[in-house]
């Protein structure tokens, strides 16, 4: 029992020191590099501290030799540009001028749904209220509003319609039938419910709409009255 004390100490400072040295970010801040380093790192330090028939010297040598690992590349990712975009990853710009691009989503594993979201956390509710956003490299989300956003969003929007589907539930809230949007976005050029990315109305009848592959369009459905 006492062995297992002083084992865990040891392996406790070992790796406080290592961390140290590395000098670690907040977890929501790592490369992904870090954040595999530090993982491994963990489960190196836990098996020695329970287990007395491996050597103390095993996990120290495997904890210093991540640390080693963790040099070079941080000295690859300093001085190489192309190397850091193959270890770190480069961000990724998922709304610009045109709309959001549905391409750098589909490459993150990301769909028009997660950019919403991201979006109203940093507190912006209409799409056409930002003029560009982008997932860093370790998966922070930015946005860089336009100068009058606040004017853009005086109503929540609700999703319509996302990648070709409709949701029926938005849909009863708007109290109108899928015809009436149907008919709407004809006059706007999309004939094909499956060739919307994505549509969004909200109280006042502005509609954010932009078919896959071309730039978005805003209009308005001349509610006379919003409807909340």
């Amino acid at each position: 029992m006492g062995l297992i004390f002083i084992r865990t100490i040891i392996i406790f400072v070992a790796t406080l020191v290592v961390m140290r040295l590395m000098g670690k970010r907040q977890i929501g801040e790592m490369q992904p590099y870090e954040l595999v380093i530090t993982l491994i790192i963990a489960d190196l330090a836990c098996i020695p501290m329970a287990d007395n028939s491996i050597p103390l010297l095993y996990g120290l040598v495997a904890i210093l030799t991540i640390y080693f690992l963790h040099q070079i590349i941080c000295l690859l990712d300093l001085n190489f540009a192309k190397a850091k975009a193959v270890v770190s990853g480069i961000p990724s710009i998922v709304l610009n001028k045109n709309g959001i691009d549905d391409t750098e989503l589909k490459k993150n594993n990301l769909d028009v749904t997660d950019l919403i979201e991201s979006l109203r956390v940093e507190g912006y509710f209409a799409l056409d209220a930002v003029q560009y956003a982008l997932y860093e490299a370790e998966g922070t989300f930015s946005a860089l509003p336009k100068p009058d956003y606040e004017k853009l969003q005086v109503s929540l929007p609700v999703v319509l319609i996302d990648e070709g589907k409709l949701n029926e539930k938005n849909l009863e809230l708007t109290k109108k039938s899928a015809k009436y949007y149907l008919d709407a976005l004809k006059k706007h050029g999309c004939k094909r419910l499956k060739d919307v990315l994505v549509m969004t109305v909200d109280g006042t009848g502005k509609a954010y709409f932009q078919q896959k592959g071309k730039k978005y369009q805003v209009f308005s459905l001349g509610w006379e009255t919003p409807l909340w």
